[in-house]
């Protein structure tokens, strides 16, 4: 996989994608990382890629054109199965729509900023839009990287268990069951027995139980799918 993020900060994604999980990702040639910093294709003398609202109101917005450019340079070279705008008010993310990203091969990434984007990029150039939550963060660019690290770990070879992934919280519209590790009493507090009997089915439907259980005192909504 591919992943091409626009941003006009690009210093700020250098740390999460330099350690863990996403630097081996790409040390084993999993998925490549591209940071493109959007104020090179902005046509100002002083790199300038906003300007103040049509209509008035407080907040610059980012101009298309430094952003169509920078597109439209990135298309020439390959094909992308999505051009993702990260917003507060874009359909939020979950489990199922990385699983559906996870299978894609390159995926174009734009992180906002100020009052956001000129309408017209949203209409002519971006396919996707999500949101991590329901709130405002100063730009887009941690939204793409939680994005990108929730997609990547889904890749085949990227977590040296494979199948730790699959038992996540909302793999199946469930949250994880409790997990624990030794010491198997700590202060008088135990690990249920059932964790420790090496009979695996019982074990599986212990944790089926408890996912159960958190899952309606905490996410509800989670079952009414």
């Amino acid at each position: 996989m591919r992943i091409d993020i626009l941003t006009i900060l690009p210093q700020l994604l250098s740390g999460p994608f330099s350690d863990s999980i996403l630097q081996r990702a790409q040390n084993k040639g999993l998925v490549e990382i591209h940071l493109h910093d959007i104020r090179e294709y902005s046509r100002d003398k002083h790199h300038k890629v906003d300007d103040y609202a049509f209509g008035g109101g407080a907040g610059m917005v980012m101009q298309i054109d430094p952003i169509y450019r920078c597109v439209e340079v990135l298309k020439s070279e390959r094909e992308y199965d999505e051009v993702i705008y990260m917003t507060p008010d874009g359909h939020r993310l979950d489990q199922k729509e990385c699983n559906e990203l996870s299978l894609k091969k390159n995926l174009m990434i734009l992180a906002g900023h100020y009052k956001g984007v000129d309408e017209r990029v949203r209409e002519l150039l971006i396919t996707r839009e999500i949101s991590i939550g329901d709130y405002v963060l100063s730009g887009g660019e941690l939204a793409g990287a939680v994005l990108s690290d929730a997609v990547i770990r889904l890749i085949p070879g990227v977590l040296n268990d494979e199948t730790s992934a699959l038992s996540d919280s909302f793999q199946d519209n469930l949250l994880s069951p409790p997990v624990y590790t030794r010491p198997a009493n700590y202060k008088g507090h135990k690990v249920p027995e059932i964790l420790t009997s090496g009979n695996t089915r019982a074990i599986e439907e212990w944790r089926h139980e408890k996912s159960l259980e958190r899952t309606k005192a905490r996410r509800p909504d989670l079952l009414e799918d």
